[in-house]
């Protein structure tokens, strides 16, 4: 098998960039592009650090980022596992990548940029919800943004459903427990939903 080991070669092969895709990205947020980053309830949030790369989920009743302004979003990081893979990453080298998605839509957002971190309580309390403030709120300053072509949406036919049964999958539990010693799984996954419940926030 060869493999295509040079840029000239890739880039070869796949041709010229079209003229709307070069021209679609952008250094700062547009009012239509604000709008489709303000319908999205999650994004997917890449970064890089020494340890490797990280891509973490982030969601929120509501808009997942706060647009501070035309070049900075403000992404609260909610309760979760205190892995902070992300939040190491960030600390380190702070280059990051958002892809939007929006329930029912094909169209895909992507934000590349720079990102830092806070814990000044000042800033916690304006991302408060259910009386409990972000652990940290994380910026973004805007280097590029862009939309994606709704291609890969529509062939995974991701908003049909109807992909898989999804009792047929390993549950949460299941597969801690087939990795963990003394660990319960139809106990934990009993519990679960409760305990979501408690710490959305």
């Amino acid at each position: 098998m060869k493999l295509i080991e040079t840029i000239e070669e890739l880039e070869g092969h796949y041709g010229a960039v079209s003229t709307p895709a070069r021209n679609k990205v952008l250094p700062r947020i547009t009012p239509l592009y604000r709008a489709y980053i303000e319908a999205s309830p999650f994004c997917a949030l890449a970064s890089v650090g020494p340890e490797g790369l990280d891509c973490s989920p982030r969601g929120d009743d509501g808009p997942v980022v706060d647009i501070v302004s035309d070049t900075r979003l403000a992404l609260p990081d909610r309760m979760g596992n205190n892995r902070i893979d992300t939040l190491r990453n960030i600390l380190r080298d702070p280059r990051v990548s958002l892809m939007f998605l929006i329930p029912g839509s094909g169209t895909v957002m992507r934000v590349n940029g720079r990102a830092s971190l806070t814990a000044d309580p000042a800033v916690l309390e304006r991302y408060v919800v259910k009386k409990k403030p972000p652990r940290t709120v994380m910026f973004v300053d805007v280097d590029e943004v862009y939309f994606q072509c709704a291609k890969s949406v529509v062939r995974s036919k991701l908003w049909s459903g109807g992909h898989v049964d999804v009792a047929t999958l390993p549950t949460v539990g299941e597969m801690i427990e087939a990795v963990a010693e003394e660990f319960n799984a139809a106990e934990y996954d009993e519990a679960w939903p409760a305990r979501a419940q408690e710490t959305l926030w």
